[in-house]
C-alpha cells in the first residue's frame, strides 16, 4: 500500500501540483513523456484502469476513505500527500479538483501509421486551443464510436489537467497521436493510403448535409473539426474529400466544437 503523508502547504513536494506549468510538466520526467496531473477521482480511476503509471497522489483527507481501494493496490514507494480540507481548498480549489489529484507519467502516444491502420472512424482536430473543448471532444469520441483522434500541431495538449478532467479520463481510453511532419500534407498521405474519406465540418456553400445518405457509404471516415470562429484552415479544407454541415434552425449558423462533434460522431460513427 502507498505511504500516507500528512502535508502542509509549504511542503516543497507539492510544487508538482501547484507551481509547474503544463510545459514544465511535459519535460519534468523525461523528454519523451513527461508528467500529467489527473484531477478528480473519476479521471484518476479511468487512468489507472488504462494502465497509466501513478507517481504520487494529493488528496483532501475526506477523500482518503473513498480512494482506499485504489491506495491498497499501490506500491509502497508511491507517496500519497494528504491535506486538511481547508488547506486543500486553498492550494488548488476543492470544488475544482473534487479533492483528488494524481501525478502520473504521460503515456506514450499511438504512432500515426498504427492508429490509422487499426481504425475505422477517426477524428481530426485542428486549432482547438480551449482545453475544455478538447476534453469534451475526447469524451464524445469515447462515447460515440471514434476509434482514435489525430491532434494537429496547433491544438491544445489533451493531457493538460483541465482536458483530462473535462474528458472524465477518456483521454486515456481513446488512442490518439499528435500529427508530425508537414501539416496537413503528411497526415493526409497516410489517411489516403489507408482508404479514408476525409470530411470537414465547415460552413461552405458546397457542404453536404450531415444526414446525406451518401456519407454513410464510406468504409473509413476521418471527421475533421476546427476552432470556433476561424474553423478549419484553408489547407485542410482543400485536402478534405467533402465538406459537411449540420442543418440548423432559427437562424443559428453553427454549434461549438464540443456540441458539433457529438452530433456529427453520433450520426456518422455511433449509428453505424
Amino acid at each position: 500500500m502507498a505511504t500516507l503523508c500528512m502535508s502542509k502547504l509549504a511542503d516543497s513536494r507539492l510544487d508538482l501540483y501547484t507551481k509547474l506549468t503544463n510545459h514544465q510538466l511535459r519535460s519534468a520526467w523525461e523528454v519523451e513523456r513527461g508528467i500529467l496531473i489527473a484531477e478528480s477521482e473519476i479521471a484518476i480511476r479511468v487512468a489507472l484502469d488504462a494502465g497509466v503509471r501513478p507517481l504520487s497522489f494529493l488528496l483532501d483527507e475526506r477523500k482518503v476513505e473513498a480512494m482506499q481501494d485504489v491506495l491498497e493496490t499501490l506500491d509502497d514507494d508511491i507517496p500519497v500527500f494528504v491535506l486538511p480540507p481547508d488547506e486543500a481548498e486553498r492550494l488548488c480549489g476543492y470544488r475544482v479538483t473534487r479533492g483528488a489529484l494524481c501525478a502520473m507519467q504521460r503515456p506514450a502516444m499511438a504512432p500515426l501509421d498504427s492508429l490509422v491502420a487499426k481504425s475505422r472512424n477517426l477524428v481530426v482536430v485542428e486549432g482547438v486551443t480551449d482545453t475544455s473543448n478538447v476534453g469534451a471532444l475526447f469524451r464524445n469520441a469515447a462515447a460515440l464510436g471514434a476509434d482514435g483522434v489525430i491532434v494537429a500541431p496547433t491544438c491544445a495538449d489533451p493531457l493538460t489537467r483541465r482536458a483530462v478532467r473535462v474528458s472524465m479520463g477518456n483521454v486515456f481510453r481513446v488512442p490518439w497521436c499528435r500529427a508530425g511532419g508537414t501539416w496537413p500534407r503528411d497526415t493526409w498521405e497516410v489517411l489516403r493510403a489507408h482508404g479514408y474519406t476525409t470530411l470537414a465540418l465547415a460552413l461552405a456553400p458546397d457542404a453536404a448535409r450531415l444526414d446525406d445518405p451518401s456519407l454513410r457509404e464510406a468504409k473509413r471516415i476521418a471527421l475533421c473539426f476546427g476552432a470556433e470562429g476561424s474553423g478549419l484552415s484553408g489547407s485542410v479544407l482543400d485536402s478534405c474529400d467533402r465538406k459537411v454541415i449540420i442543418p440548423m434552425a432559427q437562424g443559428v449558423d453553427s454549434l461549438n466544437v464540443a456540441a458539433s462533434s457529438a452530433v456529427a460522431m453520433w450520426e456518422l460513427f455511433g449509428r453505424s
